[in-house]
């Protein structure tokens, strides 16, 4: 394949978490006078963690003491309901097991609490992953390296043997800062369009793609070093 290593991002790229983040968020917000918010909307809000979400999400105004009242409300209501309506894309569940076939190691890379990504990927995809990590406290979450460099470190992988894969311009931006090739997905939060314009260079639309895409470095490598 050409890497050792594929690094996926969760929301919007392994599962569709979209319809849970929302109702969660609704449900929080009806108890604090917050306006109700809608699929696209919430859509546009993702990609920097729960706390940039729900400030993004807050109305106008809304004081700092306030958006974290929120936030601690927020966060017990969704672990508990992180997995209600939460499920994984079409195809992805074939392509894991297809890189496991092919003997690449995979993770996840998120910026949701550390707890609940362990938890989405013990029940979607177990045994898929070898690696999972999500915001903790005291590490920078993405577009900062740290979480990335922690998979690499763990796995025992150089940078140059791994690829990430991710729907949106965070992920863009992630596999830059920790020096990753990137393979962007546009089935997610973002769509082929907004990739190109944040500069993603290869875009799959489906998980099939990013099968070929990996394959594609492989055939490059394999030229550039014959035996």
């Amino acid at each position: 394949m050409g890497y050792r290593l594929v690094i996926f991002d969760m929301d919007g790229t392994v599962l569709d978490t979209l319809e849970d983040l929302t109702d969660a968020l609704n449900y929080v917000f009806a108890q604090y006078g917050q306006p109700c918010r809608s699929l696209e909307e919430v859509r546009g809000f993702v990609g920097n963690g729960i706390k940039t979400l729900i400030s993004r999400a807050v109305r106008a105004g809304t004081s700092d003491g306030e958006t974290e009242r929120i936030y601690n409300s927020f966060m017990p209501y969704y672990k508990a309901h992180c997995a209600d309506k939460t499920k994984p894309y079409d195809g992805i569940t074939e392509l894991l097991r297809q890189l496991k076939e092919e003997g690449l190691l995979t993770a996840v890379v998120s910026n949701k609490a550390d707890t609940a990504v362990r938890l989405l990927c013990e029940q979607y995809f177990n045994g898929l992953f070898d690696y999972c990590v999500g915001e903790k406290a005291g590490i920078p979450r993405k577009p900062a390296p740290d979480s990335v460099y922690e998979v690499l470190e763990q796995l025992s992988i150089d940078k140059k043997d791994a690829v990430y894969v991710g729907d949106s311009e965070v992920d863009l931006a992630t596999a830059k800062n920790a020096g990753l090739d990137c393979i962007a997905v546009s089935w997610g939060f973002r769509d082929e369009g907004f990739l190109s314009e944040h500069g993603a260079v290869r875009i799959a639309s489906e998980p099939e793609e990013v099968m070929e895409h990996l394959k594609g470095r492989a055939i490059y490598a394999n030229r550039r070093n014959p035996e």
